[in-house]
């Protein structure tokens, strides 16, 4: 099986604390290789989680509300 890329926007993430928390949030997810965040200040950041194999999209988005945060729409 070879990686994945999932890309998800987010809201309410301004600042290198709110990518730490998400990041953390997403890394611990089984399979989560790197996550790397576009991020737009008072608007909708794009989140990227590479992962070995795929993640469903009520997994990563129980993960960024455990970090504070709301997953508001995605693309695959």
């Amino acid at each position: 099986m070879g990686t994945v890329s999932t890309t998800v926007n987010v809201s309410g993430m301004t600042c290198g604390h709110c990518v730490s928390s998400v990041s953390e949030e997403l890394e611990a997810l089984s399979g989560v290789e790197k996550v790397d965040v576009d991020l737009h200040a008072g608007g909708i950041s794009t989140v990227t989680i590479t992962s070995a194999g795929t993640l469903s999209f009520s997994e990563i988005g129980e993960a960024v509300a455990e970090a504070g945060y709301l997953m508001v729409a995605s693309e695959a």
